[in-house]
This record gives structure tokens, C-alpha cells and sequence, in this order.
């Protein structure tokens, strides 16, 4: 009867036998997660599932964690990481270890507002234009600095804004001109 990988894999691993990065505690507890989800689906009995535990909590390297939960579902495997180069002196790194996708940032709150402004000022005859002019200002120069999302919709909001300001500027004009130039 053969022995699963893990098992007929010397411990602790021989020097030079498994060269890969150092596992941080973030590795030890991902691979204690895929170990209790494996156990909790019955893929292996009790006396395995603590072993590997144990060892998982002991492996200075994802090579050897990786050891750990090869034989069990990960979740799939994105096409994009299947063709990623492998690692430096070592094993391919499992997906289970490698970092987490960077979230996007977040979309200012201001870019929002004046955007929400300037398509409303149509509705409100104009009475939220100005506020549309402010708002995506205040938005772009948050925008600079902390690299948010939004900035097209601070642009729109700023230019439905003016439009909205220019059409009032024209149309007060006009009628102030219709009123001085009245009947002769």
C-alpha cells in the first residue's frame, strides 16, 4: 500500500529537500482552513486530518505546507495563475498561498454627490448646479490625493454644473435686457 505524498515525505523536511519562501502565520492558518474543510467534507479520517494540523503548524516553508494539502480540492484555479512562471528555487506556490487580489479603490463620495447634482439641476431648475461646481472641485483634488475612483463622474457633475450656471447667467441676461429695453 502506498503512502500519500504527505506521509512519505521525511519530517521535518531535510535540508535543501523542498526550497521555497518562508510560510508565514497567514500560510499555516490557510492551510489549516483547506485541512478542516477537507476533513469536514470526509476526505480523510480524524488521525490524518490532526496530523497535518500538527505538521502544518510546525512547516517553515509554503513548500512544505503546500505538501500538506495537495491531495485536496482548493477551490479552481484561475486560468491567468495556471500560466504564471514558478517561483524562485522552489515549487510552484498553490493558489491557496499566494496574496490576495488588491481590492479596487473606492469611489469618492463627492464625485457622487456632484454628479447626482448636476444631472438633477435640470429637474430643480438649476438650484443644484452650483452645488455640482463645488462638490466635483472638492472631489477631483480628494481624487489627486488619495488615488479614489470618480474622477469622470466629478467631471460630469462639474460640467452639467457650469451648464446649469451658464444657462441661468444667459437667461437672466436676457430677460434683465427685455426688461430695460421694454416699450418705447
Amino acid at each position: 500500500m502506498s503512502h500519500p505524498s504527505w506521509q512519505s515525505a521525511p519530517w521535518p523536511p531535510q535540508h535543501g529537500q523542498q526550497p521555497s519562501m518562508l510560510a508565514a502565520h497567514a500560510d499555516r492558518e490557510r492551510a489549516v482552513d483547506v485541512l478542516r474543510a477537507g476533513f469536514a467534507e470526509g476526505r480523510m479520517p480524524q488521525g490524518e486530518y490532526e496530523k497535518r494540523v500538527e505538521r502544518a503548524y510546525q512547516a517553515r516553508t509554503v513548500g512544505e505546507l503546500s505538501v500538506l494539502v495537495a491531495d485536496l480540492p482548493q477551490g479552481p484555479v484561475p486560468q491567468q495563475q495556471m500560466q504564471m512562471p514558478m517561483p524562485m528555487m522552489g515549487a510552484p506556490v498553490p493558489r491557496t498561498f499566494l496574496p490576495a487580489p488588491p481590492l479596487p479603490a473606492p469611489t469618492n463620495g463627492k464625485a457622487v454627490g456632484a454628479l447626482a447634482c448636476g444631472v438633477t439641476a435640470v429637474f430643480s431648475v438649476g438650484l443644484t448646479g452650483i452645488p455640482a461646481v463645488v462638490l466635483g472641485h472638492m472631489a477631483r483634488a480628494e481624487i489627486r490625493r488619495s488615488g479614489e475612483q470618480g474622477d469622470g463622474m466629478a467631471v460630469a457633475g462639474l460640467v452639467l454644473g457650469w451648464l446649469s450656471v451658464a444657462g441661468w447667467v444667459l437667461f437672466l441676461t436676457l430677460a434683465i435686457v427685455a426688461a430695460t429695453a421694454g416699450p418705447a
